[in-house]
């Protein structure tokens, strides 16, 4: 199994963290890895960031792209 560099990561998606879970969720299914950070919370609006590495950043915008496609079609 490839282990995974985290030490270069790069950011993917910033959003709530119930959309969060879901992009999390549809990238890990295509296989990839990924990590949460949390952004600053506050009572308004909190928000949280999903990180991959640098080498699986061009198939994870690929897959959000299409994700966001067809949710625009809706």
């Amino acid at each position: 199994m490839k282990s995974t560099d985290y030490s270069r990561t790069v950011e993917v998606f910033k959003g709530s963290p119930w959309e969060a879970e879901l992009v999390k969720g549809l990238l890990e299914n295509n296989g990839i890895a990924t990590i949460i950070k949390d952004g600053l919370m506050s009572t308004i609006a909190p928000y949280v960031t999903i990180l991959v590495s640098e080498e699986t950043y061009e198939d994870a915008m690929e897959i959000i792209r299409e994700r966001n496609k067809g949710k625009d079609e809706e």
